[in-house]
């Protein structure tokens, strides 16, 4: 059993606690939930159990917290490595290898199995979590969905007894979600101890066995039904997201505010490794609208953002802007990228100075009141990296409006964002649209696209095979996309 109790934790680089005297039982066997907004404590329990508080993570801190009755400060981390396995909301922090197959097997290579037994286990995880396709592919080729594949496999294969997971759908598509509610069930049939820290709490509502809300430091226990019986209005106070896909709504859209095409791709096709990644990709965007673009991990998604800015360089056919053919250095200096993974673009010691950080004269009063949009006026002053993943992805979205570029794109923004930051970044990008920009955005999250896109481009087997507008009619096609 998992037991917290009485404990307090303040990180050195913060001015208040982050847990403020929580109280906190998990049974053995146990699935739990925890949610709430960005930056409320979640991360910070989940780095409790596994020891990275305080061996890495230090700060002041009282009470206690027990494993099985012992004193966890005083378990070596080896020995913790033994019975807990944590899966990061960031794969690539916890990869070691430079292939799949020596990354499942490095845990238990560490563990001193014999060389058969870790074949064979190796084998039965891929087979267990039917990722037999990734087999023997490089790490740095996959997909940042198919990177979180990995990285639980790789926790997986470990067969511990607790498993800890910080937003493990924060990269997957609707498909590898679903696989992801089957992982978690198979660990649920083996008495396996999980606790997850989640923003999408619609693919698990029915598998975890309690629920627990964090709100500045504090914590209160829900059980699932309870947690459904909230209203909706309830749920989104809170800053929780959708329980249902089903139950979403669409809202109104910013429409094209130009009637001529102002953005041009001729048949465009991108090659990776002299393969052809998407074929033949031709289409128009106008200013004012927001596009969104969705397929499963691995079809091209972030190619195809990297090649509207001109970072991806192996293409043929063209792409013009205002009737204007633009080579790769041209569409640098239109547009600006947010990346899938935020931590690359983040470089200044505060998130003021990020907001100036390589911009010309920045305009004063738009990083004022991006900073306030955003809810980010209270960071300031905080080096980026001792922010949350979502607060992070806010930094980086903020970036993007004060750069003044007329091309935006956005490679799943929503990653590691609760219900208020989501509604944030939409009404900021309809915002943006409406200042006459191109906006691409990239995105699994169907309750984000609800929201904010006005059309969606979706790519499967190496094609764009659908360009829809979102409207009724085009709804029950996105939900099949979507499976719903």
């Amino acid at each position: 059993m998992i037991s917290i109790q009485n404990f307090s934790f303040q990180y050195h680089h913060t001015q208040s606690n982050c847990l403020n005297n929580i109280h906190l039982n998990i049974q053995d066997g146990e699935c739990v939930l925890l949610c709430g907004r960005s930056g409320c404590g979640k991360t910070t329990i989940i780095r409790l159990i596994n020891g990275l508080i305080p061996q890495f993570y230090q700060g002041k801190m009282n009470g206690k917290v027990q494993i099985d009755g012992k004193d966890i400060f005083q378990i070596p981390m080896y020995e913790l490595s033994k019975k807990i396995g944590s899966v990061f909301q960031n794969p690539r922090t916890q990869f070691f290898n430079i292939d799949v197959d020596s990354e499942i097997a490095f845990g238990i290579e560490n563990q001193g199995m014999p060389e058969n037994q870790i074949q064979q286990r190796v084998q039965s995880t891929m087979t267990d979590l039917h990722i037999e396709d990734l087999s023997g592919l490089k790490l740095h080729d996959l997909s940042g969905g198919e990177k979180q594949k990995i990285a639980f496999a790789s926790t997986y294969a470990m067969d511990n007894d607790i498993y800890l997971l910080d937003e493990p759908s924060s990269h997957l598509d609707h498909q590898a979600t679903k696989s992801l509610h089957d992982y978690i069930q198979i660990l649920k049939n083996k008495k396996k101890t999980i606790v997850i820290a989640e923003h999408r709490l619609y693919y698990l509502i029915d598998l975890v066995d309690k629920i627990v809300y964090m709100d500045h430091g504090k914590i209160q226990i829900y059980t699932p039904q309870e947690l459904m019986n909230l209203s909706i209005q309830q749920r989104e106070k809170m800053g929780l997201r959708t329980l249902s896909l089903q139950d979403l709504t669409w809202t109104q859209k910013t429409k094209k505010s130009s009637d001529y095409a102002t953005l041009v791709f001729d048949r465009l096709s991108l090659f990776y490794q002299q393969k052809c990644v998407l074929q033949d990709i031709s289409l128009q965007a106008r200013r004012g609208e927001v596009i969104g673009v969705i397929g499963a991990n691995g079809v091209g998604k972030s190619t195809f953002s990297r090649s509207i800015c001109g970072l991806h360089k192996k293409k043929t056919g063209d792409i013009l802007w205002e009737g204007q053919k633009k080579n790769d250095k041209e569409c640098m200096r239109l547009s600006y990228m947010v990346m899938q993974d935020v931590n690359y673009q983040l470089f200044a010691d505060s998130v003021y100075e990020e907001c100036c950080l390589g911009i010309k004269d920045p305009h004063q009063q738009i990083i004022e009141e991006t900073l306030d949009i955003l809810d980010l006026q209270e960071y300031r002053d905080c080096h980026p990296n001792t922010l949350s993943g979502g607060q992070k992805q806010r930094v980086a979205v903020a970036v993007s409006m004060i750069c003044q570029k007329d091309l935006l794109v956005f490679d799943e923004p929503t990653s590691g964002l609760d219900y208020d930051s989501m509604q944030q970044v939409s009404d900021f990008i309809q915002k943006v649209a409406q200042m006459g920009k191109v906006v691409f955005v990239v995105t699994h999250d169907y309750e984000f696209l609800c929201q904010c896109c006005y059309r969606v481009l979706h790519f499967d087997k190496g094609r764009l095979c659908h360009d829809l507008i979102m409207n009724e009619d085009s709804k029950p096609l996105l939900n099949h996309l979507f499976q719903i």
